[in-house]
């Protein structure tokens, strides 16, 4: 059952492979919650879902669940799940930095980092729970931002079935940065199962179009999707006219 009753439950898709716990295993869990410390995972209290696609597959797609804490001003680490229920499956952590410090970071380096800002303006990336002014002022501050996203266990993938175990190499994710890009059926069947409007945000978040810069990595993808269109606001930085 979700904590907060705004937040619609997301099931994982996929159960673990692996026999039911043992009696020891229930021993070690309440005498774990009564003598160990769970102290860095207690600000992981920024709870947002997206769509990633992993780099150079653009048929790999999945929605992200992401719990996050902020460390700064400048950087936010998370970890994701594929739902957000108490049975849900860890599957991969993300780093997110602003456009300050990604300008700090070495040419070999930038191409792990994927833009965020048609995450933000198209309204994919949302804040469950937040009332509407908090969750765009959340937003606000994540246009011109990046992400590092390693994804280590595939419990699903639209249209694929998913793993049971954390099997293979991890593999670096990415973000959508065209219309048609991620599965339209993807997306509707985030908003139907919780309750969510993409088209109702983006409309609304038109208004941050303006503070978008052009960043890299836009265009990395461009041509896995043919007849994808420009997002107003997002370019790249190689180049291209403004939508």
């Amino acid at each position: 059952m979700s904590l907060n009753p705004k937040i619609k439950n997301r099931e994982s898709p996929t159960a673990p492979a692996g026999r039911r716990k043992g009696a020891w295993q229930t021993v070690l869990e309440k005498g774990a919650g009564l003598l160990q410390t769970t102290a860095p995972l207690k600000d992981f209290d920024v709870y947002v879902v997206g769509f990633h696609c992993a780099k150079g597959e653009p048929d790999f797609q999945m929605e992200a669940h992401h719990f996050c804490r902020m460390v700064n001003g400048d950087l936010l680490q998370c970890v994701l799940f594929d739902g957000n229920t108490p049975d849900a499956n860890l599957i991969g952590i993300e780093y997110i930095i602003s456009e300050h410090l990604f300008d700090t970071l070495p040419a070999d380096e930038r191409p792990y980092w994927h833009p965020h800002n048609c995450e933000v303006l198209s309204g994919q990336l949302v804040a469950p729970g937040l009332p509407e002014k908090a969750e765009k002022a959340f937003m606000k501050q994540l246009v011109n931002s990046y992400g590092k996203t390693w994804h280590t266990w595939h419990t699903t993938s639209h249209g694929r079935p998913g793993m049971d175990l954390p099997y293979g190499d991890p593999k670096l994710m990415w973000s959508f940065n065209r219309d048609g890009e991620c599965d339209e059926s993807l997306i509707e069947d985030r908003d139907r199962a919780m309750d969510l409007d993409t088209a109702a945000r983006r409309a609304d978040r038109q208004s941050l179009v303006e503070r978008a810069r052009p960043q890299h990595g836009v265009d990395d993808m461009k041509d896995d999707f043919p007849g994808s269109t420009p997002v107003p606001g997002v370019r790249d930085v190689r180049g291209g006219p403004r939508p």
